[in-house]
């Protein structure tokens, strides 16, 4: 795996690396090329608060991939204790993990990828990136381990970063349910003061919302 000095920023290619997994080895993000992908961190096997998220996670997988979207699990155990652990949850709680699980015991990816946190102690903080078919990150979300994610909301994201991406606009507060636009989208602002007539033109002739013409909105 290549060495960062930094963890890699929003915009910029997933950094390339070699991975033991569940599944077997894996090249990221090349083996996910063509596909969106999200890797998420958790402190611990064994866990409770994981083991939710891991339920949940494997429960909504079908969502994912309806979106051309794989999941990836990740934590500082060792490739045994993650097998066991999926065995445990498939007999106990009857759910099967059908994604695979990075064994990072050294701390190597947790390290490059920033999901060591020392003030939260030494295991790997919640944390979330999602990475388009392109390789590029996208979305980083990082919670403590005392706090579970909301699966939810991050597959609303990755739906709001595909539809952003389609029809080249922007997603208002919770879209595709906001309390004031709906499941309207906000088109970028004008740059020029052209656009702004035009933009408002277009509101008037009904093609548009406006509340000004630096905030329009309409429905796909």
């Amino acid at each position: 795996m290549e060495h960062l000095g930094r963890m890699p920023l929003l915009g910029e290619r997933f950094p390339e690396m070699e991975v033991k997994t569940t599944h077997g080895m894996k090249k990221l993000p090349d083996d996910y090329a063509g596909k969106w992908f999200v890797l998420f961190s958790h402190p611990g096997d064994f866990t409770p608060v994981c083991t939710t998220e891991f339920v949940a996670f494997a429960k909504k997988a079908e969502a994912f991939r309806a979106l051309n979207t794989e999941l990836i699990g990740l934590s500082v155990d060792q490739v045994f204790a993650h097998i066991k652990w999926t065995e445990w949850i498939r007999e106990k709680l009857g759910v099967p993990i059908p994604f695979p699980i990075i064994a990072d015991e050294l701390g190597r990816v947790a390290q490059a990828l920033g999901m060591i946190h020392p003030g939260k102690g030494t295991n790997t903080v919640r944390a979330v990136f999602i990475v388009d078919d392109k390789g590029i990150l996208r979305l980083v979300m990082y919670y403590p381990q005392e706090v579970g994610r909301s699966v939810d909301e991050i597959l609303r994201a990755l739906k709001a970063l595909q539809v952003s991406d389609a029809h080249k606009v922007a997603l208002p507060e919770n879209w595709p349910n906001n309390e004031l636009l709906g499941d309207k989208v906000i088109i970028p602002p004008a740059g020029t003061e052209d656009l702004a007539r035009e933009r408002l033109e277009a509101a008037k002739r009904g093609e548009l919302e406006c509340f000004d013409w630096w905030f329009c909105c309409k429905k796909l």
